[in-house]
């Protein structure tokens, strides 16, 4: 029961000059990670050429999609009916990404038809406990 949901999105990469670039990115949701989202950016993007991954709490994004959300590395907000802003801080920089909210919305209702929100716990473990049930572990 390894359910794994993927949905290429566009982006929008906001930089400080008034233009902006759209570029291709993934979000990423595992039924044996049940809490978390990952959203993958290719090389070709990155500042140092190499593939980079976040991951951060289903439950951000989601409260992202109504109001501000998120303190740390990963905070999410709306911007406008139509779309989604994400910021991305590390140590080298922010980078803000721009989504369609209906694209947010379809996968986060994919990720909840998959592990109904308040269900997380019992997805926790079960993979290992298949595992050992069927004498893989």
């Amino acid at each position: 029961m390894h359910r794994v949901i993927d949905q290429a999105v566009q982006v929008r990469l906001i930089a400080t000059a008034p233009s902006t670039h759209a570029a291709p990115a993934v979000l990423h949701y595992q039924a044996a990670d049940p809490l978390a989202v990952r959203m993958s950016f290719p090389a070709e993007i990155s500042l140092d050429g190499t593939a980079v991954d976040w991951a951060f709490a289903r439950e951000l994004l989601d409260e992202g999609l109504h109001r501000p959300a998120g303190r740390g590395d990963v905070r999410v907000r709306p911007s406008g009916p139509e779309r989604t802003v994400m910021e991305f801080h590390s140590d080298e920089g922010i980078a803000m990404v721009q989504l369609r909210t209906s694209d947010v919305r379809r996968f986060l209702a994919r990720s909840y038809r998959a592990v109904p929100a308040g269900s997380e716990p019992a997805f926790l473990g079960m993979e290992r406990d298949l595992a050992e049930l069927f004498g893989a572990a």
